[in-house]
């Protein structure tokens, strides 16, 4: 297993770039691959979690072919996939499997979804449940709550269906699986969650609308779309956080992130430490892709505690883990309260998050949906974290985030089991060592 070291004592310093958007190259791969001709998607992730999604869309009978700066994706139509000879291992990913699981619930085969020890614990039910009620015919462990997924693809119908959180994750699942059903389908959730799938079917010109909260897709389109000639992926947001909050809490810091996804279902975090004092400027504003892009330069600054809410959950649910170290360096209190969707992530980051930061000295009250975040003050002078030897439970973002709290501890961090890292961003510690150096 691998272990992270992590040294105190220097400013980050320097222009980066982070890997190719998680979310979008899941979407992506899948979109293309039922698009009709080649088209190229430059900049992917290349993460593990991605890898696995290209790797059973391969299975699904899709050519691609890999290169370190984009893939080359065969599409086959929207009715071209094959049944898999193999099982499809999604590995730790979340998005992969769920997306996948309403692709092939509107197929004519079988199929067999699985994933790690993380997947294999995390809630499936709520995917399951709104696919059989769209007709899908699919088992699983506990009626179908765990994987792996077992799915008899069969002809969809159209479902109307509001739910009981804001998740991308189920959303997504269900417009795949729209796409396949006949008639019209509508989605509604209780606050907005991050759109890369919404955008994406825009982007390609697919049959869906929007109306406030509910989405509306019309199933089986009667002409297909033909793929992107070259679809370039923004850099992911969500691992620009690592760097955002590290060079807001490092004195002496001045860090710049090139090509940088900034949609506003996305960057909660950017808001958030705008308003605990962080010194942020978003520069060079594009467009990818149907997504927007800039450049965001971050320097160090003093924090002071906030509160954070249930309507700002959605838009920073996968950056908490960072915010958390973020929150117990500055000065004052930072109280979290609607989060209870992290208790369902790769790992409890509720759980993991107070357990990792309170062995480096931090003064972390958890509760069911969140937590109360004693700052040290390290920004201002007043203290600092402590180097510990840290778990990674498993969680890429939770060992990334005590890597950064290790940068203002007053001994070395080390990170054990950080292998994770792998699904998410594998060049991190070479990253972060361009920037200490």
């Amino acid at each position: 297993m691998k272990t992270l070291t992590i040294t105190p004592g220097r400013p980050l310093r320097g222009t980066i770039a982070v890997p190719g958007d998680k979310s979008i190259t899941h979407r992506a791969i899948i979109l293309t691959a039922l698009a009709e001709g080649m088209g190229r998607i430059k900049r992917y992730c290349r993460g593990e979690d991605c890898l696995n999604t290209m790797r059973a869309l391969q299975a699904l009978g899709v050519r691609i072919d890999e290169a370190d700066d984009e893939l080359c994706v065969h599409g086959k139509g929207l009715w071209g996939l094959n049944e898999p000879a193999v099982v499809l291992d999604c590995g730790n990913s979340g998005t992969g499997i769920r997306l996948l699981t309403g692709l092939l619930a509107g197929q004519d085969f079988f199929s067999v979804l699985t994933g790690d020890a993380s997947i294999r614990r995390r809630p499936m039910g709520r995917i399951v449940k709104p696919l059989r009620e769209m007709g899908a015919t699919i088992a699983g462990r506990k009626g179908g709550e765990l994987a792996p997924l077992a799915v008899t693809g069969t002809t969809l119908r159209a479902l109307t269906y509001t739910s009981p959180v804001a998740s991308a994750q189920i959303k997504s699942s269900l417009l795949f699986a729209a796409l396949f059903a006949k008639g019209t389908s509508r989605f509604s959730e209780p606050r907005l969650s991050r759109d890369h799938t919404e955008r994406l079917f825009q982007f390609y010109g697919l049959p869906l609308t929007r109306d406030g909260l509910t989405l509306t897709m019309e199933g089986r389109p009667s002409v297909g779309w033909t793929a992107a000639a070259e679809l370039t992926v923004p850099g992911d947001f969500s691992a620009a956080a690592f760097f955002i909050v590290g060079g807001t809490i490092v004195p002496d810091s001045d860090v710049t992130i090139t090509g940088v996804g900034i949609n506003p279902t996305r960057t909660g975090l950017l808001e958030i430490l705008q308003r605990m004092g962080g010194d942020i400027q978003v520069e060079n504003y594009r467009d990818e892709a149907g997504e927007p892009v800039a450049d965001i330069r971050v320097r160090s600054a003093p924090l002071h505690g906030v509160t954070i809410g249930p309507e700002w959950i959605p838009q920073s649910i996968d950056e908490f883990p960072i915010l958390c170290v973020a929150a117990a360096v500055a000065s004052g209190q930072t109280i979290v309260t609607g989060a209870q969707e992290l208790r369902v992530k790769e790992s409890d980051r509720i759980a993991t998050m107070g357990a990792e930061l309170r062995a480096m000295g931090a003064q972390i009250n958890e509760k069911a949906d969140g937590m109360v975040i004693e700052g040290l003050g390290h920004a201002r002078g007043n203290g600092r974290l402590r180097g510990t030897d840290g778990k990674s439970h498993g969680d890429h973002r939770v060992a990334m985030s005590i890597a950064i709290a290790g940068l203002t501890a007053l001994n070395e961090t080390r990170v054990h089991d950080a292998d994770c890292i792998e699904t998410s961003f594998p060049d991190f510690d070479q990253v972060l060592t361009q920037l200490t150096s």
